[in-house]
């Protein structure tokens, strides 16, 4: 039986593989009151996707902020326009504290250490009696520093993408109360989506550890783990038992922060991006090193100044200072996006 509804109209047609004559009339009728709510139906659906082709980032408000972005990327990508940037010099670069997700009350990895070394101090008492994990977790910098080495080093490249992929599954926000990995900016999301999908190629610049964010950047983001530029310490080869095995050595090797951004860029991509984005005076440099460049550029700061939907902080925050960007982005023609004003939603929906 096959049921054919318009509004309060319902025709029920019989049909049967055996000898039963079909009523064909009534059969017509039912087609013909088909026609207009199936095509009412069909245009509807071309309504939703039109508007949604029409605004490819449908969690920014209306404003200065967006409007830039969508022209800037219209420009580029037109053949015929005098701004036209071919595909392969595309490149978009993100900041990830504070940019791409959240970064208070401290910076994410630096809970994943703190949440490691505990683990360890309850099997390892001469860790616990190590001042530098109390003083870490009143948000002592050097004795963070020191935390984070007892955790990220001494380990196999293997065995700390393990420890990290565990602790993203499980460990949530002290506050928010969502999984650390919950708490990105769904308009970034869209962002980054909107320039995929107009031919640009997306990195992740950051601060944080490579190898850290390397494990959660494609499941997350989108982004391949090959299109992220970090922080690292200093590794080896070994063979471990018959297995081959890069160890990760308690060394710096790169610091991918203020001045190490441009460098970091360079080394990794080659080539001067178009378009960056950040949040704190830590990625100055990256901004002012893309911006630079010839022909069309944007630089953009995503700064936090909504404390009901997120946190409120710039001018001598204790991470994600925001001061030198602030005074100086007018004039170097960079734009400033308002969590507050500029968002309609600011963390993605939780699953």
């Amino acid at each position: 039986m096959i049921c054919v509804a318009n509004g309060t109209v319902a025709s029920f047609v019989t049909f049967s593989t055996r000898s039963e004559k079909i009523d064909m009339p009534l059969l017509h009728r039912a087609m013909r009151s088909l026609v207009p709510a199936f095509a009412a139906g069909l245009l509807s659906i071309a309504a939703t996707h039109a508007q949604a082709a029409a605004d490819p980032l449908p969690s920014w408000n209306e404003g200065a902020a967006k409007a830039r972005i969508v022209s800037f990327v219209q420009a580029v990508t037109d053949p015929t326009g005098k701004d036209y940037v071919a595909p392969a010099a595309r490149i978009a670069v993100f900041d990830n504290d504070g940019t791409l997700w959240s970064e208070q009350p401290m910076y994410f990895q630096a809970a994943f250490a703190l949440d490691t070394v505990k683990e360890m101090a309850a099997k390892d008492p001469t860790l616990a009696a190590n001042p530098a994990i109390a003083a870490a977790a009143k948000g002592d910098l050097k004795a963070l520093g020191e935390v984070i080495a007892i955790t990220h080093a001494n380990t196999t490249s293997d065995e700390f993408a393990a420890r990290v992929r565990q602790w993203t599954e499980a460990a949530k926000h002290p506050t928010l109360g969502r999984r650390y990995t919950e708490l990105t900016y769904q308009p970034m999301q869209e962002l980054l989506d909107y320039l995929e999908a107009n031919g640009f190629s997306t990195w992740i610049v950051s601060g944080g550890g490579v190898e850290f964010m390397r494990t959660f950047s494609q499941e997350v983001y989108g982004i391949p783990p090959e299109r992220v530029v970090g922080s690292s310490i200093k590794t080896r080869y070994e063979v471990r038992d018959g297995v081959p095995v890069i160890v990760r050595l308690p060394e710096i090797d790169f610091v991918d922060d203020k001045e190490g951004k441009p460098v970091g860029i360079h080394k990794a991509i080659g080539k001067r991006p178009i378009a960056a984005f950040g949040n704190s005076d830590g990625d100055f440099q990256m901004l002012e090193w893309t911006t630079s460049g010839p022909g069309p550029r944007l630089g953009m700061i995503v700064h936090h100044d909504d404390a009901t939907r997120e946190f409120a902080y710039d001018r001598g925050s204790h991470i994600g200072k925001l001061e030198r960007g602030l005074d100086e982005a007018k004039a170097r023609g960079w734009s400033l996006i308002s969590v507050k004003n500029d968002w309609k939603a600011v963390y993605t929906p939780q699953k």
